[in-house]
């Protein structure tokens, strides 16, 4: 280790100064000298500190792209199959709470950040669901209740922290509540539908990495349990998911059900069409006998 130690020093001793400044303002003054000058690898509590900002960035990155699958796939298929509209109702609700509650609060973005991403994603999802599924005119009442609900909770005159803590309890219950209504879709429909795998595996990883982050830089035990309570049912989802892998669409049982097999027992047999062209009595076409 002392050989790593000597050959790495004159480079973390060099860095450029930009680089120096935002490795400060990460993982704080303590730990980036620690870990990068002194290159300390014992030093288990900044290690663990240094990983947690290197996940917490990780997932604010992903999280601007977690639901653009989702997006293109009800695009393309211009179906709400499969998509629950109030799973996304309810989790939306409860991002805007928890949003609210975070920045309020102080805690540090990298905790928290994807939460932001996610209900920018979140609301087209939920516009896109209700216009696909007839209901258009809902979709501009949902924004401004949105937006009227975000402006009461960044509000401090208009709702105080105790108020808001209370809210925060119970956006986690949403949060969890919120894959119930989706697990349940995916039960009755005996598929997935539109829904991505690509967003439910990443909410899966998501969220257990949250569990460690939130455990190393936050000390709130309405989040971690929050978080612990969302693990459990995205990773039920996650097992419909490859459950139902191969599972026809809605609209492909419908097709297939509109096109019977010869051998179906609606379609009439070789015999039933013998007996009814026997049966039918032949016309008397002309003749080329001549007559005498």
């Amino acid at each position: 280790m002392d050989a790593v130690r000597t050959a790495l020093q004159p480079i973390t001793h060099n860095l450029p100064a930009p680089i120096r400044d935002l490795g400060v303002s990460i993982i704080g003054g303590k730990c980036y000298k620690s870990l990068l000058l002194d290159i300390d690898v014992e030093d288990t509590e900044c290690l663990k500190y240094a990983i947690s900002k290197g996940l917490g960035i990780g997932i604010v990155g992903a999280s601007a792209i977690v639901k653009v699958p989702q997006i293109v796939k009800l695009v393309k298929s211009k179906s709400a199959s499969g998509v629950s509209f109030l799973a996304y109702l309810l989790e939306t609700s409860s991002y805007l709470i928890s949003l609210a509650y975070n920045v309020r609060n102080g805690f540090p973005f990298s905790t928290y950040g994807e939460t932001a991403m996610v209900l920018a994603q979140n609301v087209l999802i939920t516009v896109l669901v209700l216009h696909y599924s007839g209901k258009a005119s809902m979709a501009g009442l949902f924004v401004a209740a949105l937006a009227a609900s975000a402006v009461t909770l960044f509000n401090e005159q208009t709702l105080g922290m105790k108020e808001l803590g209370w809210l925060q309890v119970g956006a986690g219950g949403m949060s969890v509540a919120s894959k119930i209504p989706q697990i349940a879709a995916i039960w009755s429909q005996g598929g997935t539908g539109q829904l991505s795998a690509f967003t439910v595996f990443n909410y899966l990883l998501g969220s257990l990495t949250r569990i460690f982050t939130t455990i190393q830089e936050v000390d709130d035990k309405v989040i971690l349990y929050s978080f612990v309570a969302g693990f459990a049912l995205n990773l039920v989802l996650a097992l419909q998911m490859v459950y139902y892998w191969n599972a026809p669409s809605a609209k492909a049982q419908g097709k297939r059900k509109e096109a019977l097999p010869p051998n179906s027992a609606l379609a009439p047999s070789y015999a039933e069409v013998a007996a009814t062209s026997t049966a039918r009595p032949r016309s008397k076409g002309p003749t080329t006998r001549r007559r005498g």
